[in-house]
Protein backbone atom coordinates (compact mmCIF):
# COMPACT_ATOMS: atom_id res chain seq x y z
CA UNK A 1 0.00 0.00 0.00
CA UNK A 2 3.55 2.40 0.54
CA UNK A 3 2.47 2.72 -3.87
CA UNK A 4 -1.01 4.26 -3.26
CA UNK A 5 0.30 6.33 0.48
CA UNK A 6 2.85 8.28 -1.84
CA UNK A 7 0.32 8.41 -5.42
CA UNK A 8 -0.69 12.57 -5.72
CA UNK A 9 -3.93 12.29 -7.14
CA UNK A 10 -4.37 14.75 -9.98
CA UNK A 11 -8.21 15.91 -9.02
CA UNK A 12 -10.28 16.21 -6.43
CA UNK A 13 -12.12 13.03 -7.36
CA UNK A 14 -9.32 10.99 -7.36
CA UNK A 15 -8.17 12.32 -3.44
CA UNK A 16 -11.68 11.07 -2.54
CA UNK A 17 -10.60 7.62 -4.10
CA UNK A 18 -7.40 7.34 -2.88
CA UNK A 19 -8.88 7.95 0.76
CA UNK A 20 -11.51 5.41 0.28
CA UNK A 21 -8.94 3.06 -0.83
CA UNK A 22 -6.90 3.62 1.99
CA UNK A 23 -9.84 3.25 4.46
CA UNK A 24 -11.02 0.09 3.05
CA UNK A 25 -7.03 -1.62 3.20
CA UNK A 26 -6.98 -0.11 6.62
CA UNK A 27 -10.03 -1.83 7.91
CA UNK A 28 -10.26 -4.84 5.78
CA UNK A 29 -6.52 -5.50 5.02
CA UNK A 30 -5.25 -8.15 3.16
CA UNK A 31 -9.12 -9.15 2.49
CA UNK A 32 -9.63 -6.31 0.90
CA UNK A 33 -7.77 -7.72 -2.30
CA UNK A 34 -10.56 -10.70 -2.33
CA UNK A 35 -13.55 -10.58 -4.48
CA UNK A 36 -15.04 -12.21 -1.59
CA UNK A 37 -15.23 -8.84 0.38
CA UNK A 38 -18.58 -8.48 -1.62
CA UNK A 39 -18.68 -4.92 -1.01
CA UNK A 40 -15.79 -3.80 -1.98
CA UNK A 41 -12.42 -4.87 -3.23
CA UNK A 42 -8.75 -4.10 -5.13
CA UNK A 43 -8.35 -4.42 -8.78
CA UNK A 44 -5.41 -3.71 -10.98
CA UNK A 45 -5.28 -2.78 -14.92
CA UNK A 46 -2.89 -1.73 -17.49
CA UNK A 47 -3.04 1.65 -19.44
CA UNK A 48 -0.46 0.14 -22.36
CA UNK A 49 0.43 2.73 -24.88
CA UNK A 50 2.57 2.29 -28.09
CA UNK A 51 5.70 4.93 -27.77
CA UNK A 52 6.05 4.62 -31.40
CA UNK A 53 2.20 5.50 -32.96
CA UNK A 54 0.99 6.67 -29.56
CA UNK A 55 -1.80 4.47 -29.89
CA UNK A 56 -3.66 2.88 -26.40
CA UNK A 57 -5.05 -0.70 -26.12
CA UNK A 58 -8.59 -1.11 -25.73
CA UNK A 59 -10.86 -4.14 -25.22
CA UNK A 60 -14.45 -4.41 -25.35
CA UNK A 61 -15.73 -5.87 -22.41
CA UNK A 62 -18.35 -8.43 -23.07
CA UNK A 63 -19.80 -7.95 -19.24
CA UNK A 64 -20.16 -4.75 -18.81
CA UNK A 65 -20.63 -3.93 -22.65
CA UNK A 66 -17.64 -0.97 -22.34
CA UNK A 67 -14.05 -0.08 -23.93
CA UNK A 68 -11.79 -0.98 -21.32
CA UNK A 69 -7.93 -1.37 -20.58
CA UNK A 70 -7.60 -5.04 -19.49
CA UNK A 71 -7.36 -5.79 -15.86
CA UNK A 72 -8.71 -7.50 -12.90
CA UNK A 73 -9.32 -8.81 -9.70
CA UNK A 74 -6.13 -9.25 -7.41
CA UNK A 75 -7.68 -12.62 -5.67
CA UNK A 76 -5.82 -12.43 -3.19
CA UNK A 77 -2.19 -10.99 -4.24
CA UNK A 78 -1.63 -7.80 -2.79
CA UNK A 79 1.22 -6.94 -5.64
CA UNK A 80 -0.93 -4.66 -7.77
CA UNK A 81 1.60 -3.96 -10.44
CA UNK A 82 1.79 -7.89 -11.01
CA UNK A 83 -1.78 -8.55 -11.19
CA UNK A 84 -2.00 -5.94 -13.77
CA UNK A 85 0.78 -7.34 -15.62
CA UNK A 86 -1.14 -11.19 -15.18
CA UNK A 87 -4.04 -10.04 -16.73
CA UNK A 88 -2.53 -8.26 -19.77
CA UNK A 89 -1.31 -11.45 -20.27
CA UNK A 90 -4.39 -13.58 -19.87
CA UNK A 91 -6.37 -11.14 -21.69
CA UNK A 92 -4.27 -10.33 -24.80
CA UNK A 93 -1.29 -12.90 -24.77
CA UNK A 94 1.17 -9.21 -24.22
CA UNK A 95 4.02 -9.90 -22.37
CA UNK A 96 6.44 -7.25 -23.19
CA UNK A 97 5.55 -4.96 -21.17
CA UNK A 98 7.83 -2.26 -19.56
CA UNK A 99 6.47 -0.24 -16.94
CA UNK A 100 6.69 3.29 -17.78
CA UNK A 101 7.25 4.57 -13.91
CA UNK A 102 7.71 2.77 -10.63
CA UNK A 103 4.57 4.38 -9.30
CA UNK A 104 0.47 4.11 -10.33
CA UNK A 105 -0.46 5.84 -13.11
CA UNK A 106 -4.31 6.04 -12.32
CA UNK A 107 -7.01 5.45 -9.46
CA UNK A 108 -10.73 4.98 -10.02
CA UNK A 109 -13.55 3.51 -8.16
CA UNK A 110 -16.21 1.89 -10.00
CA UNK A 111 -19.71 0.45 -9.78
CA UNK A 112 -20.49 -3.62 -10.77
CA UNK A 113 -23.65 -4.33 -11.41
CA UNK A 114 -24.77 -7.93 -9.85
CA UNK A 115 -24.03 -10.37 -12.32
CA UNK A 116 -24.87 -14.07 -11.72
CA UNK A 117 -25.93 -14.22 -8.01
CA UNK A 118 -22.85 -11.70 -7.59
CA UNK A 119 -24.32 -8.54 -5.50
CA UNK A 120 -23.22 -5.18 -6.78
CA UNK A 121 -20.21 -4.00 -5.81
CA UNK A 122 -17.29 -1.87 -6.04
CA UNK A 123 -14.28 -1.82 -7.66
CA UNK A 124 -11.19 0.07 -6.54
CA UNK A 125 -9.00 -0.21 -9.66
CA UNK A 126 -5.25 0.55 -9.41
CA UNK A 127 -3.95 1.68 -13.16
CA UNK A 128 -0.01 1.09 -13.99
CA UNK A 129 1.50 2.39 -17.33
CA UNK A 130 3.10 0.62 -19.72
CA UNK A 131 4.90 0.85 -23.02
CA UNK A 132 4.40 -1.93 -25.74
CA UNK A 133 5.26 -1.77 -28.89
CA UNK A 134 4.28 -5.69 -29.75
CA UNK A 135 1.10 -4.51 -30.73
CA UNK A 136 0.57 -7.34 -33.75
CA UNK A 137 0.95 -9.95 -31.03
CA UNK A 138 -2.67 -8.99 -29.43
CA UNK A 139 -5.02 -11.77 -28.89
CA UNK A 140 -7.87 -11.08 -27.01
CA UNK A 141 -9.69 -14.29 -24.86
CA UNK A 142 -13.26 -14.85 -23.75
CA UNK A 143 -14.19 -11.83 -21.82
CA UNK A 144 -14.06 -9.33 -24.43
CA UNK A 145 -15.22 -8.83 -27.60
CA UNK A 146 -12.95 -7.08 -29.63
CA UNK A 147 -9.51 -4.64 -29.22
CA UNK A 148 -8.04 -1.78 -31.01
CA UNK A 149 -5.29 -0.02 -30.81
CA UNK A 150 -6.22 3.56 -31.25
CA UNK A 151 -5.10 6.72 -31.28
CA UNK A 152 -5.62 8.85 -28.32
CA UNK A 153 -6.76 11.59 -30.51
CA UNK A 154 -9.79 9.26 -31.51
CA UNK A 155 -10.50 7.83 -27.97
CA UNK A 156 -13.88 9.44 -28.16
CA UNK A 157 -14.61 7.21 -31.20
CA UNK A 158 -15.36 4.35 -28.55
CA UNK A 159 -16.21 5.57 -25.58
CA UNK A 160 -16.53 8.73 -23.28
CA UNK A 161 -15.88 7.01 -19.64
CA UNK A 162 -14.62 9.65 -17.80
CA UNK A 163 -11.52 7.50 -16.79
CA UNK A 164 -10.55 6.31 -19.92
CA UNK A 165 -10.34 10.13 -20.46
CA UNK A 166 -8.83 11.30 -17.78
CA UNK A 167 -6.09 8.60 -18.66
CA UNK A 168 -5.81 9.46 -22.10
CA UNK A 169 -5.40 13.43 -20.84
CA UNK A 170 -2.58 12.02 -18.58
CA UNK A 171 -1.12 10.44 -21.25
CA UNK A 172 -0.84 13.10 -23.17
CA UNK A 173 1.43 14.99 -20.78
CA UNK A 174 3.47 12.00 -20.51
CA UNK A 175 4.16 11.28 -24.36
CA UNK A 176 5.11 14.93 -24.27
CA UNK A 177 7.94 13.94 -21.87
CA UNK A 178 9.42 11.36 -23.91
Amino acid sequence: MELLKNYIPVSETEQRYKEKMLELYETKGEQAFNRSNLEAHFTASAWIVDPYSKEILLLHHKKLNKWLQPGGHADGETNLEAVARKEVKEETALENLHLIRDEIFDIDIHLIPENKGIPQHEHFDVRFAYFCNDIEKTQINFESNDFHWINLDKVESLTNEPSILRMKAKSKLLLNGI
